[in-house]
């Protein structure tokens, strides 16, 4: 692991993207969490309304990703794209801020932030080019390990949100915090993002037109995988959806939501830190397949013990099962389409197709039939099922 770290640290553009990462880290560990508390009690929005603002975004979100992905798999312009991803953190939270009506939560959070998730994707696929001349094991390794980074603010900032809407801080000052997350990050990406002319790595383009890599993404074979991991995310985000307002139904406040997300991710990241160590000793499927069972348990069983001071202990198999996971599909999906960085990160945003509208599909269903709990059951065994289905179209391919 410490060599891998200085793997990391001895390449700048390695570097630049960790900061960049850890920062996008800490805007999604403030909104993310705390987003449907914000649209159900703050702004009086339904609970069947917010799955379709979780759609729309969903659809917003994906369909630039992936238009972004092949604009840059064609002639490289990550630069711009980082640039305008990190714009659009700084919209979205001075609308919602300064405006203060549900209307500019629906703009801000369907047009605005679903644009930000991009730089994620160009992140992700720079890491791709920089580490494509090493072996599969060190890319693997770099991949578990910038993940870590990217939980890293779940573990600090949570807390530290907790604590403050312990103070009687207001919900919506969350807004003005990643509007300065947001600027911090554009000023990193003027300054250090390497110019899309000038750039340290090699691109390696599709020489493909818009529709043939469309094409090529939803052919079925990459389609269904793409799908079926998005389908493993979905646990993931469903967890973000429900937690806040299982956690409110149980009569705890935000400030618990936030201790529990914190203490959540640091096991995410204890097992992450794992990973690298186990992929000499067991197949890269086996790790994933045992960190989608034991997240799947952790999501079933959270709504049903949100009032209990049991649930305190799910912190463990959510963290380590998410850990466990979640870089290695990564890695996974990437892989899918050799090594074009532009047509995996493209994958990365088409997977959201599964997990976001499995997300929303799941939440709009199980609130309708009985509530959360539902919620939760339905998506653990979504889970299962897709991992099930995965693992049976790979039996032929080493694991």
């Amino acid at each position: 692991m410490l060599r891998h770290f200085k793997l990391i640290w001895q390449e700048p553009s390695l570097r630049m993207l960790c900061g960049i990462i850890l920062l996008f880290g800490t805007f999604g560990a403030s909104i993310g969490p705390y987003q449907s508390l914000i649209a159900v009690k703050e702004f009086g929005i339904s609970d069947a309304s917010y799955a379709a603002i979780l759609m729309a975004a969903l659809l917003v979100g994906v369909t630039a990703a992936v238009g972004i992905g092949i604009i840059s798999d064609q002639r490289p312009s990550r630069k711009v794209m980082a640039t305008a991803a990190a714009t659009s953190i700084i919209g979205a939270a001075a609308l919602v801020w300064f405006w203060d009506q549900p209307l500019a939560f629906v703009i801000g959070h369907i047009l605005f932030l679903p644009l930000s998730g991009t730089v994620f994707g160009q992140s992700m696929a720079v890491m791709r080019l920089v580490t494509a001349p090493w072996p599969q094991a060190d890319r693997d390794a770099v991949s578990t390990l910038i993940r870590a980074i990217f939980a890293v603010p779940f573990a600090i900032v949570l807390p530290l949100w907790g604590l403050a809407f312990d103070l009687g801080v207001d919900l919506l000052f969350i807004y003005p915090v990643i509007g300065t997350v947001g600027g911090i990050m554009l000023f990193i990406i003027l300054r250090q993002w390497p110019a899309d002319h000038d750039a340290p790595w090699t691109e390696q383009k599709s020489g493909l037109g818009f529709r043939a890599s469309i094409g090529e993404m939803v052919a079925l074979p990459v389609f269904l995988r793409v799908m079926l991991v998005g389908s493993l995310h979905s646990g993931g985000a469903l967890t973000g959806v429900i937690l806040g307002l299982s956690f409110a139904a149980a009569g705890r406040g935000p400030d618990d939501v936030g201790q529990f997300f914190g203490m959540f991710v640091l096991f995410e990241i204890a097992a992450t830190l794992c990973v690298g160590t186990l992929l000499r000793l067991v197949p890269r499927m086996a790790i994933i397949a045992s960190g989608v069972c034991i997240y799947a348990s952790f999501i079933a069983l959270m709504p049903l013990l949100a009032g209990s001071p049991y649930v305190w202990f799910l912190v463990i198999p959510g963290g380590v099962g998410g850990g466990f996971f979640y870089a290695l599909a990564i890695t996974y999906l990437q892989e899918l389409l050799g090594k074009r960085a532009g047509a995996g990160a493209s994958l990365l945003a088409l997977q959201r197709i599964a997990s976001d509208g499995l997300c929303a599909g799941i939440f709009a269903l199980g609130t309708w039939i009985s509530g959360y709990a539902l919620v939760g059951l339905m998506g653990g065994l979504g889970m299962v099922a897709a991992l099930a289905i995965l693992i049976w179209l790979d039996r032929y391919k080493p694991l």
